[in-house]
């Protein structure tokens, strides 16, 4: 069992199964269904038509992938956001390895892709076409520039990952795949049969990608209840990293419950949280600062001895906040305020 994006996940080659810890419906069957229908694909059109019909799939889907990168604080985080949804769809984990804005050029990585594995489980080596043209489309939304990516590394080769390069194209995707046809005119109607059943998997795909995302919003709202512990005071544990998306949706929930109970404190504990660094700090002080402006003071609690000699070293300015030592203490606290 591996852990990637604090997913945990098993892959099993002789049984040519993906698995996500927990998920049994999220599992892959490569000798089956998926491995026996690109198959068919490959030897109906080609290699060469392949590779571009499911290059030309996988930059058609990143519509949906850019509403969650455009939602992070910077393209790097929002496409490692996106990766902790894809790798729960069969898409393994990617990781992005190099962004060059000024020469508009960058480097992916993905390990244990549901492209590879199937290729791995007929033992042959076609490439990732649909993921190289995902990243190509993610990299020409951010680069604002056609761009083209090629493959370096083939973990259907042997290789422990499949690694992308991507950079501007002087021609697009559309223009590769008419000159390979005008080439061979009698291919129309093959590759046109072809493409339709890319588009069916490539729906399919996007169906189980929502239901992911749905999943994980779910999960997290479930990760971090609000409780009312006292008249006019609310109780929020967090667990676990503060991303800048988690951090919006705490804040947007603390609000609406301020709001709707007219609480006047409203204590963070931190108890569940390892690391802080002076990102997940400057979140927690909006989050802060966010309630102050319903008039609601906020109180953290239960910060460990590590986390509080991390803000320290970063000189993370919590000075104006209240903090305790224990969610008692912090209630205790709040209590005797309202006394006064």
């Amino acid at each position: 069992m591996t852990a990637i994006n604090g997913i945990q996940f098993d892959w099993e080659p002789e049984r040519g199964l993906f698995r996500v810890a927990g998920s049994p419906s999220l599992a892959i069957w490569i000798e089956s269904s998926l491995a026996g229908m690109m198959q068919g694909m490959q030897q109906m059109v080609g290699t060469e038509r392949f590779n571009l019909s499911m290059q030309a799939g996988g930059r058609d889907s990143v519509a949906g992938d850019w509403q969650v990168i455009a939602q992070a604080e910077s393209f790097e985080v929002g496409f490692r956001n996106l990766a902790s949804i894809a790798v729960t769809c069969g898409w393994g984990a990617w990781t992005v390895e190099s962004v060059d804005r000024q020469a508009r050029r960058a480097v992916f990585r993905t390990v244990n892709s549901w492209e590879p594995l199937y290729q791995l489980a007929l033992g042959v080596c076609w490439g990732s076409g649909m993921m190289a043209g995902k990243v190509a489309g993610h990299s020409s939304r951010l680069f604002g520039v056609d761009c083209w990516a090629t493959q370096t590394h083939f973990q259907a080769r042997g290789d422990s990952y499949d690694q992308f390069e991507v950079a501007p194209s002087d021609q697009s995707l559309e223009q590769k795949l008419e000159q390979l046809l005008s080439s061979d005119q009698a291919t129309r109607a093959d590759l046109a049969v072809a493409l339709k059943r890319l588009e069916d998997e490539n729906a399919e795909r996007k169906r189980a990608e929502r239901e992911a995302r749905e999943r994980l919003a779910t999960i997290e709202t479930l990760s971090t209840p609000i409780l009312q512990v006292w008249d006019g005071v609310v109780a929020l544990p967090v667990l676990g990293e503060i991303s800048g998306s988690r951090a919006n949706m705490i804040m947007e929930r603390l609000l609406a419950e301020i709001q709707r109970t007219h609480s006047r404190f409203a204590i963070l504990d931190l108890t569940g949280v390892d690391v802080v660094d002076t990102r997940s700090a400057n979140h927690l002080l909006r989050v802060v600062r966010g309630l102050a402006l319903l008039g609601s003071t906020c109180v953290i609690s239960g910060i460990r001895p590590a986390v509080a000699q991390t803000m320290v070293a970063i000189q993370a300015d919590f000075g104006s906040v209240v903090t305790m030592a224990t969610l008692r203490d912090a209630l205790g606290y709040c209590i005797a305020q309202m006394r006064r």
